[in-house]
């Protein structure tokens, strides 16, 4: 009996498949398309078993389309700009272009023998020329569109990577790989004009039916539409008058403060005239402007000494205090405070002692508010106090809407909708993204590169011996003639958000050589990406900034307006988890490091060893586990069979050595029972039926759940097939056919073992390129039961009998049973009671 070898069979079947050309993807109009994408991976150098499980997962889905038919478009690419490279260029010493592509092969090598059907052909990085040139191609055209602008903006500024970060990239208040204080800082930054799409991308969201409902909330939530009323304060030194926008006006007889941004014109106005006031405002500045700095940061403010007229009571002045907490790009940059319905307002006034004034109170709850601001939900019934709208009881939307209309009917007000979601800052300070190509002219301005000078390439010889983007100080590269005067100019130093090489990827796949950004042709074909696959932590900015970006092409002729919602399906996997090992003095151990005994485990040179939960594979907690070692060890389809085995693919899998290695015996066991049927004699045996049948429900049922994505489903069904095959006494050819259909359902998990199987036992052609099988109905239906037997109480053995068998047929069954003449010896059964289609109860 031959040895399954998986380091053997598994280069052998991968060689032969990219001889056949197996995964090429061209155009063919003949055929119905398929695209599966997962998320692109950075070059870190190393691939981990969260890449296995990601890319098996799309894998499966992959092969699965191909063999019912489907030309399937399964590519591979990069997403290598990034500050990781420049820290690696500066600690390293290399320009960051060599350690990325260094990266890149490295993973590249780390991932085929993994048996990925994937088309490498159309591999393409995100820091090649020639993909972010036509980036910068679409930058200009944007430009024109007025899709992109230039202005001045609050952003949070990194001290130590001295980039901008988007706030996502603020952690607790540091930045997200510098680990540094996050400060205020006013740029003239770049944008993209996403919040001109705000209500075409939030109302698209219904019909995004193949998305997890988590990630259509998550979104709506970000873009966050509401309705609200605008209006100003007048002041009464005549100043400019003071705008602010609400979404609780229904509050507005419990103000008792107006508050400004440290960056509102008024602010910037007092700042320059006024040193407290300047000092004030730096203090400010030094914190972050995510939602999550603002509330966890101290309230702090300081009175401007102005003062405004309250709109509802002429005799009643309310003064303007700059207040650290409120922003510049949400709404107008100025808020009314009240207080008794604001937790960040009541606690800012319980800080500098201003009034607390009860608008209105629950039913049957006149508690004055005292540490705890009182926010009922929109939908619940309240009772308001002296309500300038004459309301009493109503639900908050319907004071809202009241309070809008009353405001509108006294011409102090408008009602306004207003979204959360603002335009995308897409500025970075650094070397290592894609150049923004303009140029600044003193005499032109600002402008954009000729086309025919694109790609406007990063200079091969940055140094990285300071702080700071190298192209700010690279002569050659910065200063350049004007595109339109010929004057001396500069280049833009400024680079890309690396969100940007993010957003369209998906659709240079479909023509990832072509020398404009998309072809029409490739993109009518191939786009949408019918099922994509990546991370619940890109559910917000980098689905939401694709959507727009597919809109932004569409507007400027470079995607179909079939395709501005780029991906059909989304599928968001979870994580792989691995518990966590720490010795006596809690310094964290890899798993290499430590040796079970006594249940527990401990150091290599005897220590105690504390195992900690299972949780996401991370460097810095040493609990990673390298694919390359699993591969090596057991092969690729073991690590295949177990990440997608173990849980349902949208929860996290804990990688465990035992669950791989019950993964390898059972492969060895397939393997094994392939062998085995290859040497039987030819010749009928008892119950080919039967095994016909189970074989018809196993590919009925293995179909169903791949396309459920109930990859688990399918593999725990398979797991019981090989039972059945294994017990059957069914003859070779039946056997044959059996395992046949069995290496065809495993080839999208294991194709490796797949294709040794099939050739094994003399399968035409390659697996890899069979048709799928296809369940026979009316083998489907079940025509005999299983009955279990009990005798006195005890569950003893069971029969198989036809559904309809008379109930004494099953009698005589039941009574010519091996077990039951033992048990009964001799002697008459004192009962025999048959339950139809259920159990047998024997009482001796």
């Amino acid at each position: 009996m031959s040895r399954y070898n998986a380091r053997v069979v598994e280069p052998k079947w991968q060689k032969a498949w990219d001889e056949a050309g197996v995964f090429k993807a061209e155009r063919d109009e003949s055929r119905d398309k398929y695209y599966v994408l997962e998320m692109f991976p950075y070059p870190s150098g190393r691939i981990h078993m969260g890449h296995v499980r990601n890319y098996a997962l799309g894998d499966v889905v992959a092969r699965y389309k191909a063999a019912q038919g489907f030309n399937v478009l399964h590519p591979m690419g990069w997403d290598s700009f990034g500050l990781p490279a420049e820290n690696a260029a500066m600690e390293k010493g290399v320009h960051p272009g060599e350690w990325t592509y260094q990266n890149i092969a490295d993973m590249r090598a780390q991932m085929k023998p993994m048996g990925l059907s994937i088309d490498w052909s159309r591999e393409l990085a995100t820091c090649d020329p020639e993909y972010y040139g036509q980036q910068q191609a679409m930058f200009i055209d944007f430009m024109e569109k007025g899709l992109v602008y230039r202005k001045k903006a609050v952003v949070n500024w990194d001290p130590v990577d001295m980039t901008v970060l988007a706030n996502e990239q603020v952690e607790a208040g540091r930045g997200w790989r510098s680990g540094a204080l996050v400060e205020r800082k006013e740029l003239t930054q770049w944008f993209f004009k996403i919040s001109a799409f705000s209500e075409e991308l939030l109302s698209a969201i219904d019909d995004l039916e193949g998305w997890p409902d988590k990630v259509r909330l998550m979104q709506r939530n970000w873009i966050g539409k509401s309705r609200g009323l605008e209006f100003a304060f007048e002041r009464t030194d005549g100043g400019d008058k003071i705008e602010v926008y609400t979404t609780r006006p229904d509050t507005l007889n419990g103000a008792s403060f107006v508050g400004i941004s440290p960056d509102h014109p008024i602010a910037k106005q007092l700042e320059a005239d006024n040193a407290d006031v300047a000092a004030f405002v730096a203090e400010c500045r030094k914190g972050g402007t995510t939602e999550e700095a603002i509330e966890t940061a101290p309230k702090l403010g300081m009175d401007t000494g102005i003062r405004v007229k309250h709109p509802l009571y002429a005799d009643q002045e309310l003064p303007v205090w700059i207040a650290n907490f409120i922003l510049m790009d949400y709404g107008t940059g100025a808020i009314f405070g009240c207080p008794a319905h604001d937790q960040r307002d009541l606690d800012f006034c319980c800080k500098y002692d201003l009034p607390v004034i009860d608008t209105f109170f629950a039913l049957d709850d006149n508690t004055p508010v005292a540490n705890t601001a009182f926010v009922p939900p929109k939908t619940e019934k309240v009772k308001w106090v002296d309500h300038f709208a004459g309301l009493d009881v109503a639900t908050g939307q319907e004071a809202i809407d009241a309070t809008i209309a009353y405001a509108e009917d006294k011409g102090w007000g408008t009602g306004t909708t207003n979204y959360r979601l603002r335009d995308w800052g897409a500025s970075r300070q650094r070397f290592w993204g894609c150049p923004i190509p303009v140029v600044h002219c003193e005499s032109c301005g600002v402008v954009p590169e000729k086309k025919e000078n694109l790609p406007v390439e990063l200079p091969k010889d940055a140094t990285f011996d300071r702080p700071g983007n190298p192209l700010n100080w690279h002569p050659t590269w910065r200063d350049v003639p004007c595109p339109s005067c010929g004057k001396p100019a500069q280049r833009e130093t400024d680079t890309m958000d690396t969100f940007v090489d993010s957003s369209w990827y998906f659709a240079r796949f479909t023509a990832p050589r072509a020398e404009t950004p998309t072809v029409d042709e490739d993109l009518s074909y191939w786009m949408n990406v019918d099922q994509y696959i990546g991370g619940i932590e890109h559910a917000i900015l980098h689905l939401l900034y694709s959507r727009f970006f597919a809109r932004a092409m569409s507007e400027t002729g470079h995607m179909p307006k079939s395709a501005i919602e780029p991906f059909n399906a989304l599928f968001t996997q979870g994580m792989v988890c691995h518990e966590t090992y720490q010795d006596p003095d809690g310094k964290w151990l890899n798993p290499e490091d430590i040796k079970p005994v006594d249940g527990g485990y401990e150091t290599t040179d005897g220590r105690p060893v504390t195992v900690g939960p299972s949780i996401k594979m991370s460097k810095s907690k040493k609990n990673v586990v390298d694919p390359e070692d699993i591969i090596d060890q057991f092969g690729a389809d073991t690590a295949r069979w177990f990440v997608l085995s173990d849980s349902p693919p949208e929860r996290d899998v804990e990688w465990t050595a035992s669950g791989a290695t019950a993964a390898w015996k059972h492969i060895n066991r397939v393997w094994t029972l392939c062998d085995t049927i290859a040497e039987m004699p030819e010749g009928a045996g008892e119950g080919d039926d039967n095994l016909l049948k189970e074989m018809h429900k196993a590919i009925h049922e293995v179909t169903m759940n791949i396309e459920s994505f109930g990859f688990n489903a399918a593999i725990a069904k398979l797991y019981g097939f090989t039972n059945t095959l294994a017990k059957s006494k069914a003859g070779k050819a039946a056997k044959r056919e059996a395992i046949m259909a069995m290496a065809q359902l495993m080839a999208p998990m294991t194709p490796h073992l797949a294709e040794d199987i099939w050739a094994h036992l003399g399968g035409e052609g390659l697996v890899a390129q069979a048709a799928w099988p296809k369940a026979d109905e009316s083998m489907l239906v079940d025509d005999t039961v299983t009955l279990p037997i009990q005798i006195n109480g005890k569950r003893r053995d069971e029969i198989t009998v036809a559904k309809d068998m008379p109930k004494e047929e099953v009698e005589k069954l039941v009574l010519a049973n091996e077990t039951v003449i033992k048990m009964l010896d001799g002697a008459e059964p004192k009962k025999l009671i048959v339950v139809p289609g259920r159990i047998v109860n024997v009482v001796v």
